[in-house]
Formats: C-alpha cells, sequence, structure tokens
C-alpha cells in the first residue's frame, strides 16, 4: 500500500468541496421527463452501514431518482448470503436499476450485475477490491481477521474464514469475474492515493476505469466522483429510450 493512512483525513476536505458545489444542490433535474430516471440501489462499504452513503442518496433523490437503500446496517455479513438478500430488493425495482457500492459494497454491486443481468440498467463501484478483496492496507486486513475470527466462534452475522474459499461464497466469487452486460455501462472509480485498498484491485477489466484525486472513504463525498456518476446515469437513461 504505497497511500499512508493519513491520506483518510482528506474525507472532511472533500466532503466541504462537494458542500461548495452548487450542482450538487441543484442537480439537472428532468422536469418533464421525470420518467426517464433510473432508479438506484446503494450498498455501504466494509464495516460501513446505509447512513454512510446518505449524502449520495439526497443527491440522487433530488436528481429525480428513486433511491433505495441496502438495509446494511454494518458490512461485516457473509457475502454470499448479502448477494442473495440484495438479488431479492432489487427484483422489487419495476424496472433495471443503477447500482452503486463503495468499497465491499462495489464488489457486491459488481456480482448482482454479473447475476442479473436483466435487472441492473448500470454499475458503479468506489475504490472496490473487485480483482482481490484481501488487497488492503494492513490495519485494515487485520479488522477483517478479527471478524472473521468472531464469525468462526460463532457470532451472528458475520462473515467467517470459510466465506474465503467456502462454499457459501463461491458463486459470489465466480461473480467478480463473470462478464457484464455489454450494453449495461460499468465505471470502477479507484484513487492512486486510496490508503485503504490497493488501487490496483480495483481494475475490473469488465468496466470502464476512471481514477479520481482522493481518499478511500471520501469517495462518496467527492466532487469529481459525482461527476463520473452523472455521466453513468446519463448513459443508462440514454439505453432506457433507446430500448
Amino acid at each position: 500500500m504505497s497511500a499512508p493512512l493519513a491520506y483518510e483525513l482528506r474525507f472532511w476536505p472533500e466532503f466541504g468541496r462537494l458542500l461548495t458545489d452548487t450542482r450538487f444542490w441543484t442537480p439537472a433535474h428532468p422536469s418533464e421527463q421525470s420518467d426517464r430516471r433510473r432508479p438506484v440501489l446503494l450498498i455501504p462499504g466494509f464495516l460501513a452501514g446505509d447512513a454512510s452513503l446518505t449524502v449520495l442518496a439526497g443527491w440522487l433523490r433530488r436528481r429525480g431518482h428513486e433511491v433505495r437503500q441496502s438495509g446494511i446496517r454494518l458490512n461485516v455479513g457473509c457475502a454470499g448470503r448479502e448477494l442473495d438478500r440484495l438479488g431479492t430488493a432489487l427484483e422489487a425495482f419495476e424496472e433495471p436499476a443503477v447500482v452503486i457500492g463503495q468499497s465491499r459494497g462495489g464488489t457486491l454491486a459488481r456480482a448482482l450485475a454479473a447475476r442479473h443481468p436483466d435487472r441492473v440498467a448500470a454499475v458503479m463501484t468506489l475504490g472496490s477490491p473487485v480483482l482481490d478483496q484481501l488487497a488492503v492496507s494492513p490495519s485494515v486486513l487485520r479488522t477483517v481477521r478479527s471478524v472473521a475470527f468472531l464469525g468462526d466462534i460463532g457470532l451472528r452475522g458475520l462473515f467467517t474464514n470459510e466465506c474465503r474459499d467456502g462454499d457459501c461464497c463461491s458463486d459470489f466469487r465466480h461473480l467478480l469475474k463473470a462478464p457484464l452486460r455489454e450494453d449495461a455501462p460499468a465505471v470502477a472509480v479507484y484513487s492512486r492515493t486510496d490508503a485503504i485498498v490497493d488501487w490496483r484491485a480495483c481494475l475490473d477489466p469488465a468496466a470502464e476505469w476512471v481514477e479520481v484525486d482522493g481518499s478511500h472513504c471520501g469517495m462518496a463525498v467527492n466532487a469529481g466522483v459525482y461527476r463520473v456518476l452523472e455521466r453513468l446515469l446519463e448513459r443508462s437513461e440514454e439505453t432506457k429510450c433507446n430500448r
């Protein structure tokens, strides 16, 4: 990991810059064409819950999207079980949705897109180690191992060491490498100064790679990410109109 952990303190300046961006408060709204907006499913990162994506959810709603969150309070569950539950949430939308996930949530978003190609209109991963889920900083890796140990001894709701190679997550691991639907845009956002995840592990070969300048924790409040997301949403809406 090249970036020092102190780089993650940039979250607050990133958030501050976003709050001074007029396009954040008044995003382009469809008005007469409100039926063009895709619904969106948001999935938080490791050790985070839906509250961590509140700012992003608010911006999406101001833009005219129906937004649903994952129902995850703390993203430390077995990926195989979470994938099944999120698939049910995805099916509840009346039409194909855009799925956005941060960090570990992005690996779940990517797997959802591969498992449900007819229900996912576009997918965006934010600093998500799709190529190697353990390509993280030493401190985060210690936390992962601690959670797995607690799961091993029977604490409910946590992933275990079996999840890495066992049957419970075999489909999830396969889906991280499976092809994605060609007409559904996919974007993998990464930062070379990410101090939590090795940026190289974020370069999903099935997605368009977009580099931003910022921290790992701040990706959901980074103005540059919102610009990238705006373009992705527009592409997904164009696809909807052309079908």
